[in-house]
């Protein structure tokens, strides 16, 4: 199987906007047992902050139109992975994706009643995005109108104890579940490991699966394989001790032997964007 391309449903746009400084909100609380491969149905109550991306133009209706997942960290800002809007993913950049939305508040893609289909109002591509070696993976999008409840998560700062290797995290999405093209409509979560940089420095020590960089990605899942992120989780969440430390990237294969999967470090996001523990992203 060709890399996890940032584990998108197909392929990645790109636009560039002036972010403006987020505050960070407060929150409760991929990937593999059947879904996200390795995992577990989720309730979207269990983890509210857990959003897909949508273009019913783009990518068909069969599954409200997923293609890749996000975590709201702000009532109007939701991070996901940049290769998700990519332009030869999205066949042009996003803003012309007229129906590009953030589905929240819905276990089940397809219980139309349920939850909120957001417009978004801008998308920030990081310019810094290298698609060759995977650095910095993450993309912003402003929604057109606030989300409901509480479904905003807190981002793990720089020196957070849920980084620490050998810890359990929590990996969400409604990515493939077998590898094989396996897409469910309802969401699933697969606990892993944060495993050691060196682990995945050996697994991705560069070339056309990637480069692996410990100062801005975190190397997570299990060293026998079998739980882990699959195409379609790309963007969302992985969480550890109620904190966002992960957005789901690339690796190599789903839930194999030897090729954990590889997230985009949140620490280095709000380092990158100035964000801190006493701002809270976009209200």
């Amino acid at each position: 199987m060709r890399r996890r391309l940032a584990r998108a449903l197909f392929l990645p746009l790109t636009l560039a906007v002036a972010v403006p400084a987020l505050t960070m909100g407060s929150s409760a609380p991929v990937a593999a047992d059947s879904v996200v491969i390795g995992g577990f149905p989720v309730e979207i109550s269990q983890s509210p902050w857990t959003v897909a991306l949508s273009s019913r133009d783009r990518f068909g209706g069969t599954r409200a139109g997923h293609f890749c997942g996000g975590v709201a960290v702000g009532r109007t800002t939701v991070l996901t992975a940049a290769h998700c809007l990519d332009e030869n993913f999205l066949d042009g950049p996003p803003e012309r994706v007229r129906d590009l939305k953030v589905i929240a508040g819905r276990t089940d893609l397809l219980e139309g009643r349920s939850g909120q289909e957001v417009g978004v109002r801008r998308a920030w591509v990081n310019p810094a995005y290298d698609g060759d070696s995977n650095e910095g993976d993450f993309a912003v999008l402003t929604l057109a109108e606030p989300l409901q409840g509480d479904s905003v998560i807190t981002m793990a700062a720089g020196g957070d104890p849920a980084y620490t290797p050998g810890g359990t995290a929590t990996v969400y999405g409604w990515g493939d579940t077998s590898g094989a093209g396996d897409y469910p409509d309802s969401l699933r979560g697969a606990r892993v490991r944060v495993l050691p940089d060196t682990l995945c420095e050996e697994a991705y020590p560069g070339g056309s699966e990637g480069t692996y960089d410990a100062t801005s990605m975190l190397c997570a899942g299990e060293t026998k394989g079998g739980r882990d992120a699959c195409q379609g989780d790309s963007g969302g969440p992985l969480v550890a001790k109620g904190r966002l430390i992960g957005l789901v990237s690339w690796g190599t294969g789903c839930g194999q032997a030897g090729s954990p999967g590889v997230y985009m470090r949140v620490s280095e996001i709000m380092r990158t964007l100035g964000w801190t523990r006493s701002t809270s992203a976009g209200v």
